[in-house]
């Protein structure tokens, strides 16, 4: 063998070690929307009294955070986007969901939705308990409330 490939192998062999490293590092958790150690926050001024998030995974300020959103029920959340996909399954309630231009999807507990960056987006709580979903964010936490243009 070639000094060359021999190099060029153990450089790889390092690299690969070093991967595993660093994400054997981190720890597993498991989180329930009942946990009492979840710090439940507000949601952005924009949406009405009573809208809730906890930060389940990550930092809301860097890519990939998980969170939890809580409304009550028979809560309207405001038309919104945001600049991240959003991997979404519903934990408890039952709730509309409505991207513009698509039909409405109604979602039921367990079950999981996808919205792509920046779809506007809306919906309603339709249970009388309170909704929570699961949602995966892969760039920083953001929602940006939506204005209908003038007419």
């Amino acid at each position: 063998m070639s000094y060359k490939l021999i190099k060029f192998l153990v450089s790889i062999s390092i690299f690969i070690l070093y991967s595993f490293h660093s994400h054997a590092s981190e720890s597993a958790i498991s989180s329930s929307i009942h946990d009492e150690s979840l710090e439940w926050g507000p949601c952005p001024a924009f949406f009405p009294a009573g809208c809730q998030i906890a930060v389940v995974h990550g930092d809301p300020a860097k890519p990939n955070v998980d969170i939890f959103f809580k409304v009550p029920g028979n809560y309207d959340f405001p038309a919104h986007w945001h600049t991240s996909p959003e991997r979404m399954t519903l934990l408890s309630g039952e709730m509309d969901v409505n991207y513009q231009g698509q039909p409405t999807t109604k979602l039921k507990t367990g079950m999981y939705a996808y919205g792509p960056a920046k779809a506007v987006h809306h919906g309603r709580c339709l249970s009388d308990d309170p909704c929570v979903l699961f949602i995966a964010f892969e760039e920083p936490l953001d929602a940006v409330e939506y204005v209908r243009p003038s007419q």
